[in-house]
């Protein structure tokens, strides 16, 4: 399920665990982590208003256990890498 968050700008961002689509949860969580790193997940955060989607890592309790500071500093974050 995505999680959202508001920005300071008003964007709306919708987080979603990569490759949420695979079947058995398992297969996707695994296809999620982070090469290498026991705790870490690929997030997808697409935000409203047609800018461009980031990928971000967080850990694996995002969802329940990060705060939206911390959530949006890590879009905001990956947003200033790849630009």
């Amino acid at each position: 399920m995505p999680r959202e968050v508001k920005d300071g700008d008003g964007v709306t961002w919708s987080c979603i665990q990569a490759f949420s689509g695979l079947g058995e949860s398992r297969e996707k969580e695994e296809a999620a982590k982070v090469d290498g790193r026991r705790d870490r997940y690929h997030v997808v955060c697409t935000p409203s208003g047609g800018a461009k989607s980031v990928r971000v890592e967080l850990p694996g309790d995002w969802e329940t256990g990060l705060s939206d500071e911390a959530l949006l500093k890590a879009i905001h974050s990956r947003q200033a890498r790849d630009a």
